[in-house]
Formats: C-alpha cells, structure tokens, sequence
C-alpha cells in the first residue's frame, strides 16, 4: 500500500478536486477491479492508490448504508484464465461480484504472458488477451452491477476504416464488448478517435497523456523552456496533428508536421511504401522539438523523422509517444541515441516494457496508474470526467511551479 511519505507528495493535493466531488456523492455499486495478468502490475498501483484515498476520505454519507463496504483494504477480485494443453482456455472467478461496479483492465500488447500449447511454449498475442477478456465478461455472467472496460491500447485500433475488400475489425470488437454489456469503454490515445461512431450509444472515453508528458520532459530536461522562441511541437505526420494542434495551444508554442509521400502503385505488407517526408512549418533551427505520437512500432518512421528535423538545425528532440512497442528491438535507438539525432525518449506505462527499455539512460517512463486510478474512482461515483478529459488548468498550475523553479 503506499503511504505519505513513500508516494509522492502530489497524491493528496493532486486529488483534491476529485475528493471534493466524491465525497459527496454515493458511488454506483461497491467497486471491484479485475485487473487481468497483462495488465496484474498496474492493477497493484490502481488498488493502492484508490485505498489510500478513500482511508482517508471524509465522506458526507459516511453512515449511509451503500458506504458499508466502501473503504477496503482490498478492491481486485481474484480470476484466473488458465489454458489447457490443446491451447484452449476458461475464465474463472473466485471472489463474489454480485452488485458490483466492475472495472477489467488489460493490455493487449503484452507480449511476456506466456501459455503452453502442445509442450511449446506460445506467447499471448493480442486476440488471444481480447478473447480472455470476452471470457472474464462471459464469468460475470451479468452479475455485476456495472462493466466498464478499461484498455489503454484499443483493440485492432489500427485497422478502424476500410482501404479496400478489408475487415473493420475495431468496430467489430467494440460491438461485441457493448453486447456482451460492457457499459464504459475507456482507452487512451486512440489512433483514430471517430471510432467510437461504432457504439454511439455507449459510453466511450478516449484520454490523452499530455498532462504526464509535460511532467516528464522536465524531468528528462530540467533547463526544459516552454518558449515559442525555444519549442515546437511536430507531428510525424497528418493523421497525428490534433494531438500536436492540442499540445501546442496549450504551451503556447508553434507547432509542424510531416507530410508522408507514398508510392501508390506499390503495395508492401500491406501499405503503400513511404517516398519520402516532407516538413510544413516554421523553422525549426536552434529550436528544441516534441516529436509527438500516438504509438511508436518499429520505430523506423520516428527515427528518419528525427534525422530530418537535425538536418534542420533542430537543436534537442524529445520523443514522446504514449505506446513504445519497439517491435524491432531498441538497437536502433541505442545507435541514435549515441549520434546525438534524440535527447530523450519518453513512453507511457499503459502497454508492456521491456526491462531492458527502463535502464537505458535516454529513457523516461511516465506513469499512468494514477490517473486511471482517478478515472475510476471518479467513474464508480458516477462523476464528471471533464477535468480529466481536458487537463489544462493542471498543466497552467504546473508550468507556473516551474516558472518559479527557474526564475
């Protein structure tokens, strides 16, 4: 459990406006979390977090018998998702869930779960962590009072429109989590937010980690200036730039992209191969740059990008994506790194990392459990997400502590 003087010292005055409004209103049903083996770590963090809070949480309904099992010492229910030999699998439940208000989280891009198939040792791929989850849901059995999925990398998100005689196979599977009677969907960074015009009717929360990036870029760089004179923020390319549109405004500071020019008449693994980048704004000379994206995969793209923006005279580039998959290994970013193309890269903890990715020097984590553990406090209270959904006034409150730092 964390405690005062092991968590940092913004858990309480971080959570003071959420505590305000929870306080005074009676939660949905008595929380329960599911946190499922790919996500078992940031389950932990959530449980501790939420624990410590509403210990100290002076309710205003205190006495009010929906609160009977309100503060625990405990909120995650215990599954399991065992697999027999044949490869074939079941969910389980150990712990009652009736009337709760159930949270599962999940990673689907956590490649280190493991399962035995036929004496072979098989990791977990993506549908195989979707379909645990349709088996946890099929567990409750409808039990619950509330489900509410959270999954910070959605689904198949990057295969969300047609080119062609494709699959649309993200709408698909949110459909089918809203049939199954998932209430809530909640991701982050979606690749393509319009997505959730495939549930219209159901609730689906699509946040963006800008708040923890800001956060960790002045830990990556203390002498890190917030200056239209010294920053820009760039996007790799169109499909990303309201995400460097948002980042921008809301420092303050101007903002470019990169527009990807593909041979049409080629088609490698399935896409167009790229031709080249070409950059639209401002100069970038002697500037520091927040190369800003959604996802980082092979890393191929963000690297030539980075090299393009040095070509420019871009003094630091900060590397900022919310998944760091890294799916052809980190020797690329170790070369880069050493040639002084980046200064600093910066993921979140919502998909799996690597050990190997959390000693490199050049590598900052940002932690998100936090801030799920408010979305769902906030949520089992039925509250407003608002000051959630759009962090400026924390960012504003932030910038102006640094402000004083400086000066």
């Amino acid at each position: 459990m964390l405690t005062a003087a092991k968590g940092d010292r913004a858990t309480r005055t971080g959570t003071k406006a959420a505590a305000k409004k929870n306080r005074d209103v009676l939660p949905i049903g008595d929380l329960g979390i599911i946190a499922l083996p790919s996500s078992a770590e940031m389950g932990r963090k959530i449980n501790d977090y939420i624990v410590q809070w509403r210990e100290e949480r002076d309710h205003k309904h205190q006495n009010h018998p929906q609160l009977h099992g309100y503060v625990r010492d405990n909120y995650l229910i215990r599954t399991e998702t065992p697999r027999f030999g044949s490869g074939e699998a079941k969910a389980t439940i150990f712990d009652s869930i009736r009337g709760l208000d159930i949270f599962l989280i999940l990673d689907v891009c956590n490649y280190s779960i493991t399962y035995n198939m036929r004496g072979k040792v098989n990791h977990m791929s993506p549908d195989d962590h979707f379909i645990d989850l349709e088996r946890v849901i099929s567990a409750i059995g409808g039990k619950a009072r509330r489900i509410n999925v959270i999954m910070p990398f959605l689904y198949e998100s990057r295969q969300f429109r047609r080119s062609g005689r494709e699959s649309l196979d993200c709408a698909q599977a949110l459909k089918e989590l809203v049939r199954m009677g998932v209430d809530n969907i909640i991701t982050f960074d979606a690749h393509d937010p319009r997505i959730q015009n495939a549930i219209p009717l159901s609730g689906f929360e699509n946040f963006l980690p800008i708040y923890q990036f800001i956060k960790g870029l002045f830990r990556a760089a203390p002498d890190f200036s917030v200056s239209p004179y010294h920053l820009m923020i760039v996007s790799p390319d169109e499909a990303g730039t309201s995400r460097a549109v948002y980042m921008a405004n809301v420092l303050g500071v101007n903002m470019g992209m990169f527009y990807r020019r593909r041979n049409y008449t080629v088609t490698v693994n399935g896409e167009n191969p790229i031709v080249a980048h070409e950059f639209l704004g401002a100069p970038v000379e002697g500037k520091d740059i927040v190369l800003l994206d959604d996802m980082i995969s092979s890393g191929n793209t963000v690297l030539q990008i980075a090299k393009e923006l040095k070509s420019l005279g871009a003094r630091r580039i900060f590397i900022c994506a919310t998944f760091g998959l890294f799916t052809d290994g980190l020797d690329k970013f170790d070369e880069a790194w050493k040639k002084g193309i980046f200064h600093s890269l910066l993921t979140t903890n919502l998909v799996y990392q690597r050990p190997e990715l959390l000693s490199k020097p050049y590598y900052r984590g940002c932690d998100l459990s936090k801030f799920i553990a408010l979305i769902i406090d906030s949520l089992n209270h039925d509250s407003s997400l608002s000051d959630l959904l759009d962090p400026v006034d924390r960012i504003n409150r932030f910038l102006r502590k640094q402000n004083k730092k400086q000066h």
